[in-house]
């Protein structure tokens, strides 16, 4: 493989030379075996004229690869009129041959077998009128299967390069589809590690944030709420960071790995997340409608986190004190609505849209839609439609 390598790397950047050897060990050949005298089976030797003649063909090929079937035509007229002129010439169609086999590997399969056949009954007949006695029909046929066989060996050569080439195009477009896919997987688990942590993390911290708040406001006046104030803070940070930690070691959990981390969340926590909200001032209310009922672990996780969030949302940037969550248990979806009494314009903190960017992607990802938006009377409304049921993944 490194020999083909080195040659195909030669040849390139040679490719007068590379055209050039052929039409050199012909005239070579032809020049040793000018001196030998008469053969036998009706061919003839080359003399000095036989060996000019087929110099004079094999000028040709020196532009062979750019010119093939330029070079056909003229080396096969060469040829012929060496035929005429040097009956029996055993050297008369040595060019016309590397020429045929040239325009082979070069050119379409139809275009080089026109050209070989035509080459074929060409030589054939002139080589029978020039002969001064009926040619042997073994001489004849076999000039016409030398043209034949270089064209069938420069076909067979074009078409394992055509093979080649489309082998060597699968592998690369298999290699770019390999790389463009790990690419992808890479960049969805950055997103899913990225929506975790978010999600994890931001609602504990914005509580901490808001119990320290308080904390500090009743340090002096009330030092019991202030007390447990602080208790909610210690409890929340508690909290994120045993979440954290969940979530850390899944993410380092081989994927064939068993599953000895904690569950995740699911709709059965939501009271749990109801109880720290209100520490924080916020109240929430749950209502249920519809016949409530199991829901598949993926679609309890993803209304868990959506929400957490929304109404991590309503206790950062609004100046809400109220939140209201609906979960309506339809026939095939879960309908999950979280609305809020904030006033509009009233925004405590910045904030960066990836909270709505995550709901979005987790509801996408098992076949259900958020949309979020203000409502015409006031505050903020986010509504989510999931599927009860997940569809099974197919391979």
């Amino acid at each position: 493989m490194q020999v083909t390598a080195v040659f195909r790397k030669w040849s390139a950047r040679h490719e007068r030379i590379r055209d050039a050897l052929p039409a050199l060990l012909v005239v070579l050949v032809g020049a040793a075996a000018s001196a030998v005298g008469e053969g036998h089976s009706g061919w003839r030797l080359p003399g000095a004229t036989g060996v000019a003649w087929t110099a004079l063909a094999c000028v040709p090929l020196v532009v062979r690869s750019r010119r093939p079937l330029l070079v056909v035509v003229t080396t096969l007229g060469i040829d012929l009129a060496h035929m005429v002129r040097v009956p029996d010439s055993a050297l008369a169609p040595a060019a016309s041959l590397v020429a045929l086999y040239t325009l082979a590997t070069r050119s379409s399969r139809r275009t080089a077998w026109i050209a070989g056949m035509t080459a074929s009954l060409a030589i054939t007949t002139v080589y029978a009128i020039s002969q001064s006695q009926p040619p042997l029909a073994g001489t004849s046929l076999l000039r016409f299967d030398l043209a034949i066989a270089a064209t069938a060996l420069g076909d067979a050569i074009r078409s394992r390069r055509v093979r080649l080439a489309e082998v060597e195009a699968r592998a690369d477009h298999a290699e770019r589809t390999r790389e463009q896919e790990a690419r992808r997987r890479v960049t969805e688990e950055r997103v899913r590690i990225a929506r975790e942590l978010h999600d994890v993390v931001a609602h504990h911290i914005t509580l901490v944030n808001a119990q320290a708040g308080v904390a500090h406001h009743l340090m002096r006046t009330d030092p019991d709420r202030a007390y447990q104030a602080l208790a909610h803070i210690k409890d929340n940070s508690r909290a994120a960071l045993d979440e954290l930690r969940a979530t850390v070691g899944l993410l380092r959990q081989p994927d064939d790995g068993p599953d000895s981390r904690a569950p995740v969340p699911g709709l059965a926590d939501l009271d749990t997340l109801i109880d720290g909200l209100s520490a924080g001032g916020l109240s929430v209310q749950v209502v249920r409608q519809g016949t409530p009922r199991p829901v598949a672990p993926t679609t309890g996780l993803t209304a868990y986190r959506i929400i957490q969030e929304a109404l991590t949302n309503t206790h950062k940037h609004a100046s809400a004190t109220r939140a209201d969550v609906t979960l309506d248990y339809g026939a095939e979806t879960l309908r999950v609505t979280v609305t809020d009494d904030g006033r509009p314009g009233a925004v405590k903190g910045p904030g960066t849209g990836h909270g709505l960017i995550g709901m979005r992607e987790r509801a996408a990802a098992i076949g259900g839609t958020v949309t979020a938006g203000l409502r015409p009377q006031g505050g903020f409304r986010v509504r989510a439609e999931l599927p009860l049921a997940l569809a099974p993944q197919t391979a």
